[in-house]
């Protein structure tokens, strides 16, 4: 089937591995490409969304260690907003290399996407979402002296981080301008980081000190575009249960149904695999003839020739 329009979501690690530099991150965008490339070929409408978390602690660090009361860091939206700016201008021109090698003409355009949430969601009240560095405890007290409105805890053991309110997205103000860019045949680069967070007051938008999650971002966008796939890529070809025990599993086919039985075994990985999970349940939820897909950036040709990975359905299919 061509044609079809298709949210792709990219997780960190198509962006960023250890090295933080432009070039290196630059060059990964450009491996990346060749694999979102063979969705072009075959004639599919691409929308691409991405993640930030590496690039806007990154950010926040470098602001933090040069800022002054005359020329003062940005606030976590506006640096969302930044880093959609930056992965942006990387992935265009990326894109465009890799189509230009192929014989492909079509252009690309990066969409700063504001996401709505909303002003009374539980999250702001109990921020959970982790970013930036590891303190001491020695080294976390004097910075959460120097800033009584931020919220520092203890993270797995491993020291201490800053912690945001992760609220769940309630709508993507520029869903529409997307859609035209589709229909005029452009691929848009949207809901970078999960989108620049905003509430409603009135008539105008304000940002918040939050952060969205990609994924769930990303399973927005899909919902108000009406994209007939949604592709979440991570780390492995496949979903598992049981993950990296003896009898660990492999789903390739699986319904709504069973993953929320997984769900509530506790099968997936809070901050991991289990929001991807919930992001494909919701969208299936809301198309149910659509599909989504968890699979790995490494599978794509896989998953095209073949049909490899894990694909989520409404209905009843085949369960491995």
């Amino acid at each position: 089937m061509t044609n079809r329009k298709i949210v792709v979501a990219l997780g960190g690690n198509a962006i960023l591995s250890k090295d933080a530099s432009a070039s290196a991150q630059q060059q990964a965008l450009r491996s990346t490409a060749r694999y979102l490339v063979e969705f072009i070929k075959q004639g599919d409408q691409l929308i691409i969304a991405h993640g930030n978390g590496p690039q806007v602690g990154n950010l926040l660090l470098q602001q933090a260690a040069g800022s002054t009361e005359s020329n003062p860091a940005m606030p976590i939206d506006t640096a969302v907003a930044m880093t959609q700016g930056s992965i942006g201008y990387w992935m265009q021109n990326a894109l465009r290399e890799v189509m230009a090698e192929e014989g492909l003409q079509q252009d690309v355009a990066t969409v700063v996407t504001q996401v709505e949430v909303s002003a009374d969601d539980p999250a702001f009240s109990d921020p959970s979402k982790p970013i930036g560095p590891f303190y001491t405890k020695d080294e976390v007290k004097p910075i959460a002296a120097a800033h009584p409105e931020q919220t520092f805890v203890e993270d797995a053991s491993r020291g201490y981080r800053r912690v945001v309110p992760s609220p769940k997205p309630t709508g993507v103000v520029e869903a529409g301008v997307v859609n035209k860019l589709v229909d005029a045949h452009v691929i848009p680069i949207a809901v970078g980081g999960g989108g620049v967070p905003v509430v409603r007051e009135n008539n105008q938008l304000v940002g918040r000190e939050a952060v969205i999650d990609k994924d769930f971002a990303s399973e927005k966008l899909a919902e108000l575009v009406d994209a007939d796939l949604l592709i979440i890529l991570t780390a492995v070809d496949n979903i598992y249960v049981n993950f990296n025990q003896p009898d660990q599993k492999q789903l390739t086919n699986v319904t709504v149904p069973e993953l929320k039985q997984f769900i509530k075994e506790g099968q997936f990985a809070k901050g991991s695999m289990l929001p991807k999970v919930e992001a494909a349940i919701a969208f299936v939820e809301h198309r149910p003839d659509a599909k989504a897909v968890v699979t790995s950036l490494e599978n794509v040709g896989e998953f095209l020739s073949n049909g490899t990975g894990t694909i989520i359905s409404k209905a009843a299919v085949a369960s491995n």
